[in-house]
């Protein structure tokens, strides 16, 4: 974890939240010494109150790698397994984090592969009104025929949320890079367009909230890094997400904004792979099923 400077400043009111994903594609490619200059300015120019970061370098120096990221000052949550050259995953948050709960989605034989295959997720203490913010930082395998493990996996990272909450009623947001497109069934799980399992739940779409006429891809071969990469012949996808878990009457925070990053290359430097994507949270007038 990386200690916040001390502030004198007093306490402050938050209605709303910045959050972002972003998969910066792993340090050991496309040239990250000119890339990660590029991650940088990106990141910080979006300005994310928390934001969740695929394809880190999770070694011996990754607090400070986080912190040339994102510039000083902020608290992390890591997937506690990385590949075998430390490539790993983590979450990022400027307010405290309380707690940290990590289940493993080794589903099945082929899934246990990838030790990134697992769901974090961190308690973070967010100023009031907002409180208590279950933060879920979630990461399934990849492959586009393993769409049978993702459903799992859906199903597994849902069961594990509920039982992290238990009767806590706090809002919960849910990213990351789910290698999977709106239509696909784990993406439709997760946004209550059908139950596998026989278990449904209620995640509201960030992207599609406001620009649901728009595809949004943030994984395509217009991307010069994905045309140069091992996906190349695949149609463009939107496969990340900032997602607001709801009940019966709808999420418990809604998308004021949400947007793309790292679209444009700066002094032709292409970020990543990946578009990320960030969206703006706040809370409500009222609480979901409340007449006004």
């Amino acid at each position: 974890m990386i200690d916040p400077k001390p502030s004198t400043s007093p306490a402050i009111s938050r209605e709303s939240v910045r959050v972002a994903t972003f998969n910066v594609l792993s340090p050991l490619l496309a040239d990250w010494h000119l890339r990660k200059k590029v991650v940088a300015e990106h990141l910080r120019a979006t300005d994310p109150d928390i934001v969740a970061l695929q394809e880190v370098d999770a070694g011996a120096d990754r607090d400070q790698g986080i912190s040339d990221l994102l510039g000083p000052g902020w608290h992390v949550a890591w997937h506690s397994r990385t590949t075998p050259d430390g490539v790993g995953l983590t979450l990022a948050s400027r307010w405290p984090i309380d707690k940290i709960h990590e289940h493993d989605l080794g589903v099945t034989a082929r899934a246990a592969v990838y030790p990134w295959s697992a769901v974090v997720v961190a308690e973070i203490r967010a100023p009031q009104p907002l409180g208590t913010l279950h933060v879920v930082h979630h990461k399934p395998v990849f492959q586009f025929d393993y769409e049978h493990e993702r459903e799992l996996q859906a199903v597994e990272a849902a069961r594990f949320i509920e039982k992290v909450l238990g009767d806590q009623e706090e809002h919960v947001v849910l990213v990351g890079d789910f290698d999977a497109g709106p239509d696909s069934s784990s993406i439709r799980f997760w946004t209550g367009r059908q139950s596998l399992a026989g278990m449904s739940v209620s995640y509201h779409d960030a992207w599609e909230a406001l620009r649901p006429n728009d595809p949004g891809h943030t994984f395509t071969p217009d991307n010069p890094l994905v045309a140069r990469g091992d996906m190349f012949s695949a149609a463009g996808r939107r496969i990340d997400y900032v997602m607001v878990r709801g009940g019966s009457f709808g999420p418990t925070l809604e998308v004021q904004s949400v947007d793309l990053i790292g679209v444009k290359p700066r002094d032709e430097v292409q970020a990543s792979d990946h578009y990320g994507v960030v969206a703006e949270l706040t809370t409500p007038v009222r609480a979901p099923g409340a007449w006004g």
